[in-house]
């Protein structure tokens, strides 16, 4: 027994000491460094990273179009926690529940389906209506009997997360007691604000997938920088160059980058309709940002894409993307080429990307690896979420 207690407290150790590392990335930008190997390469710190920055905050798990009618509902998963997102008919209200029956915990539902009635698990045919309430128990008092005196159906109810939609995205808290999402996120919720419009996606041309070999982090910080753009992304550097970019800051919330010169031009020689009532100086610009910790954001006049990041272990994850236009008539066939053209444009971005995200997560094996230093000037956005990121963790040291 002894001998355990001794080990837990030489694991703690560990654990303190190597938290303690991270206290390198909040120092100014000059004289910091960047986050240590092992938070990417260890499932130990995958998994704290789980508790810290997604179960005690919001983070995203899909799409409001994957629920396109009511009855609409779509499992999925996040650190092996299986969820249901769900527009009831009830009330045409989306939930997200988890997807686990109050009974014997098997899971309710495997592939997305559009339900015409009730919830029904597949083991003992337990019932709960979309609003999540048990609403039948076959034979629980016996063969023939569907109650029992001490089964109280009142409280086995589907088990619900706490979430909230901005942008077509489903956010969750699963622990449920973060502050609200549009307090936590007021400084980007007000910056975009003008584009609190309508926005409307082709689920044939307009959404892909991308897995991905590299830790999430990997992705975030790719995305945060035009630093790359001349070597990297040369189709894109052609009309939206490196030096037509400024960096977006928000110490504390979100940070990424400002494109001064954005006009993509298609074979088509068609253009998208703007959104509405836009300043002029959204006739050229647009704004690429992170939502920490793992929904990638662009805005454009024209249109706008969600990158949601799915973490599925410490070296791998998978990309959802989805492109939105400002008008349902932009969803037409008169405009399907050129649909066609802006999803490959934004594929090949992300594809291009892939060898250097993998490329690095290689590179955090290496023991001499320090975590890096930060370009003053080029490198602030990625800066910014190595500080939030080490500030949240760094709150975890209290418990040891």
């Amino acid at each position: 027994m002894r001998e355990v207690e001794v080990d837990q407290q030489d694991t703690d150790q560990v654990y303190f000491q190597n938290l303690q590392k991270l206290e390198q990335c909040i120092k100014p930008i000059h004289e910091a460094k960047g986050i240590p190997n092992e938070y990417y390469t260890k499932t130990e710190y995958f998994d704290l990273e789980k508790e810290i920055l997604f179960n005690k905050g919001w983070f995203a798990v899909g799409f409001v179009k994957d629920l396109p009618q009511p009855g609409s509902v779509k499992p999925v998963n996040y650190f092996k926690n299986p969820l249901l997102l769900i527009r009831s008919i009830q009330d045409k209200k989306i939930r997200v529940f988890q997807n686990v029956c109050r009974h014997r915990g098997m899971t309710l539902i495997e592939e997305p389906i559009v339900l015409k009635g009730a919830i029904r698990c597949p083991y003992h045919s337990w019932c709960y209506k979309q609003t999540g309430e048990v609403v039948a128990t076959p034979h629980i008092g016996g063969p023939g009997y569907n109650y029992h005196s001490d089964i109280n159906k009142s409280e086995l109810s589907l088990i619900e997360v706490r979430s909230h939609v901005w942008r077509d995205v489903i956010f969750v808290n699963p622990d449920g007691r973060a502050k609200p999402f549009e307090e936590v996120h007021k400084p980007l919720l007000e910056r975009w604000s003008s584009f609190d419009q309508p926005m409307y996606s082709d689920l044939s041309d307009s959404s892909f997938e991308l897995e991905v070999n590299t830790n999430w982090k990997l992705a975030v910080e790719n995305y945060l920088e035009s630093y790359h753009l001349p070597w990297i992304h040369p189709g894109l550097n052609s009309y939206s160059k490196l030096e037509d970019h400024e960096n977006i800051v928000k110490y504390g919330h979100y940070s990424g980058q400002i494109s001064n010169k954005y006009i993509p031009r298609y074979s088509t020689g068609k253009q998208f309709q703007n959104f509405k009532n836009l300043s002029s100086e959204w006739d050229s610009k647009g704004e690429y940002i992170v939502l920490f910790p793992n929904l990638i954001l662009g805005v454009q006049k024209d249109h706008v894409f969600n990158l949601i990041i799915e973490p599925m272990g410490c070296d791998q994850i998978k990309e959802h993307v989805e492109i939105y236009y400002s008008d349902s008539s932009m969803l037409s066939d008169e405009y399907q080429q050129t649909r066609l053209e802006n999803s490959k444009l934004w594929r090949t971005v992300f594809e291009e990307d892939i060898f250097v995200v993998e490329g690095m997560q290689q590179g955090r094996y290496a023991e001499g690896f320090d975590g890096g230093r930060f370009s003053p000037v080029m490198d602030e956005p990625t800066h910014v979420f190595h500080d939030w990121y080490a500030r949240k963790m760094l709150k975890v040291k209290s418990d040891f």
